[in-house]
């Protein structure tokens, strides 16, 4: 069944509300869904990490979670530092495989952005993806500096042969700015592949019951909702100046 990787142009642009999402979207057109999170960095044992709030978001879906580390690093450094085994890409593609031996969708959630080392010999998400014939859905922030973060993330996946299916915006206010607006047409350019959805701004803040009644107005129908690109557009793309 379909393997999709979540990453995001760096850190804290709405990854896991947007993996929430898209489970939530996923799990409404009754479709069963998991989501890994390879390496969770950050949280102490007994705090729920980002896979326990997908689900706590998105409702019957299947958590799991290979590595734990304390401290708030990249996965290969919070695993070295508290002496602990990392995780790879091997591991990752064969934990994704056995799920999605079960589930009609496994999502798979990164860590920072797509080339976060995860080991001691450098692999990344990017060779996770390669190895579970994944696409992968980017999160992006809407504001300035996030053309060019989209870009090289977006060409970074291309020269490893792997497909972008779209950018999701992880957080959109409720009154954008002129960069804003005008990044709706421009994140569809600089990534190379359409623009799929817009979380907006303190979504994960909702109740559970609430976000899931919403989050398929949050997406494209590629993604099991109903937002409309063209539509999103129409309604903030700023008129040129006179």
């Amino acid at each position: 069944m379909a393997i999709v990787v979540i990453t995001g142009t760096g850190t804290e642009v709405g990854k896991t509300v947007a993996t929430a999402a898209v489970a939530a979207a996923t799990l409404a057109q009754g479709l069963s869904v998991a989501v890994l999170k390879p390496a969770q960095t950050g949280v102490a044992e007994e705090e729920p990490g980002d896979a326990a709030e997908v689900a706590r978001l998105a409702g019957a879906v299947t958590a799991v979670e290979l590595a734990r580390y304390p401290e708030p690093l990249a996965p290969a450094r919070a695993a070295a530092r508290a002496r602990m085994t990392p995780v790879g890409p091997t591991e990752i593609a064969e934990a994704a495989a056995k799920l999605s031996a079960v589930h009609d969708v496994v999502l798979v959630e990164g860590a920072g952005g797509l080339l976060v080392r995860y080991d001691e010999e450098g692999h990344t998400l990017a060779d996770a993806a390669a190895l579970m014939h994944a696409g992968v859905l980017l999160v992006a922030p809407a504001g300035l500096g996030t053309l060019n973060t989209t870009a090289l993330t977006a060409e970074a996946l291309r020269a490893r042969k792997l497909t972008c299916l779209g950018v999701i915006i992880g957080s959109w206010a409720a009154d954008p700015g002129l960069a804003e607006r005008c990044n709706i047409a421009d994140l569809p350019v600089a990534a190379s592949a359409p623009l799929l959805g817009a979380l907006p701004a303190q979504a994960g803040a909702l109740e559970p019951e609430a976000f899931r009644e919403a989050a398929p107005a949050w997406l494209a129908p590629q993604l099991g909702g109903v937002w409309d690109a063209s539509a999103f557009s129409r309604v903030y793309a700023p008129a040129p100046r006179a």
